[in-house]
């Protein structure tokens, strides 16, 4: 048994913790055009419910317009409905060629629930990351009892922990930029 058959699966989950985190950051408003924020919005397509993105056009003309040109002019209507019964609380515009969704300025208050939100992603994140480094020194613990010496498994202790360290870093920082990003006027 080496150390790393425990190492490489912890650095590989906390790489995930962290992509996680920065896909759940990126679906938060902050007050600035980003079509990320449509990415959960499902419309039905032909019998199944397919993502905004894939049945029309998404762009970002300005920092508080978002675009969307439907391929199919029937889809306006399914478009709309989507957007209007999501939790995004935008009220889309339609001139019949592209519908509008116009980001309006957040409120204070709306900011501090932004970052309470974002907050709850990344402590979630960082959960994600103690347990894969909970899991490596769980499975360096038992290697230790089926031959592997003491000094091995404290050596990949600390690498274990110095990984960890590494990706709550990463997290820190992601909250961090997200939190000026809202906080921002």
């Amino acid at each position: 048994m080496e150390p790393s058959d425990y190492l490489n699966p912890a650095e590989e989950k906390m790489e995930l913790a962290v992509a996680y985190l920065d896909e759940a950051l990126a679906h938060i408003r902050a007050g600035k055009a980003n079509p990320k924020i449509l990415d959960g919005i499902r419309v039905e397509y032909y019998g199944s419910a397919m993502p905004i993105s894939q049945v029309a056009n998404v762009s970002v003309p300005d920092a508080r317009t978002i675009t969307i040109t439907p391929w199919e002019k029937a889809m306006f209507k399914e478009i709309e409905k989507a957007i209007i019964n999501s939790e995004l609380g935008i009220m889309p515009e339609n001139n019949g060629e592209v519908i509008r969704l116009s980001i309006p300025p957040l409120t204070e208050d709306r900011r501090r629930q932004l970052v309470k939100q974002s907050k709850a992603e990344a402590e979630t994140a960082k959960v994600s990351v103690r347990n894969a480094r909970r899991d490596a020194i769980d499975g360096l613990k038992k290697a230790v009892k089926q031959g592997m010496s003491e000094d091995v498994e404290k050596d990949a202790e600390a690498q274990a922990q110095k990984l960890h360290d590494r990706y709550l870093k990463k997290i820190d920082d992601l909250f961090a930029a997200k939190e000026k990003e809202i906080l921002t006027v």
